[in-house]
């Protein structure tokens, strides 16, 4: 992948904002005014602007009446239907690779999984949980697949962080991944996909119980 500075502004300026709403800096409902963010990111209103329209292409941004561009908020049942969707995919993702993944593949994931075990929630954890469902959307071999995946990861980026930031969530995901782990090692496509199913009905089952916490943490402030 291109270095940022290596990119055209405003392909530069897209990844830059793009990572702002996958760490939670940029939150639904939060407003991206042109001026601002240009002076932010040190380069002119044109290249935002095209960053802008490139994240609204996405899904990821809306016009608002009397806000102008603003990050979407996702409802419940959107949220749900989301990770329905990603249950799907990878679970189909985790059947393919029990066939189509090398044995240095799945020591890989293995490997990635043990990191997982002993990483600080956030960032760390974040990121090794990114890279081991990466390698295994790759091991399942199938273009469409990684397309498709893709397009559904931008839009849960409105979402935030993972839940990986609670340390319960990081030791349950990783036991999660065990044993998705253990049906690939198998070849067992079918026990590699109810696994993987598991685990994502697992992750929104969490991401449900950390918008209730937060709503409740809301109404007792006020």
């Amino acid at each position: 992948m291109a270095d940022d500075s290596e990119l055209p502004q405003g392909q530069s300026a897209y990844r830059r904002l793009l990572e702002e709403i996958r760490s939670g800096a940029l939150a639904p409902g939060a407003r991206l005014r042109e001026t601002e963010l240009a002076d932010w990111l040190g380069i002119s209103r044109t290249p935002v602007r095209e960053a802008i329209r490139q994240l609204e292409a996405d899904g990821l941004v809306a016009h608002l009446p009397r806000q102008g561009a603003t990050i979407r908020s996702l409802d419940h049942a959107e949220m749900v239907e989301l990770y329905e969707m990603r249950a799907v995919l990878e679970g189909t993702a985790a059947r393919l690779a029990a066939r189509a993944a090398s044995d240095i593949e799945l020591a890989e994931l293995a490997a990635l999984n043990a990191e997982l075990a002993h990483a600080a929630a956030g960032p760390p954890a974040r990121e090794l949980n990114r890279q081991f469902h990466r390698m295994l959307l790759e091991a399942a071999r199938n273009r469409f697949l990684l397309k498709s995946m893709s397009v559904l990861q931008k839009t849960l980026l409105i979402l935030g962080p993972t839940t990986l930031a609670d340390p319960s969530r990081a030791s349950s995901a990783v036991a999660e991944h065990a044993r998705v782990l253990a049906a690939l090692q198998s070849r067992d496509g079918a026990s590699a996909e109810a696994a993987m199913r598991a685990h994502v009905d697992a992750a929104l089952s969490a991401r449900i119980r950390g918008m209730r916490d937060r709503d409740l943490m809301l109404e007792d402030d006020v």
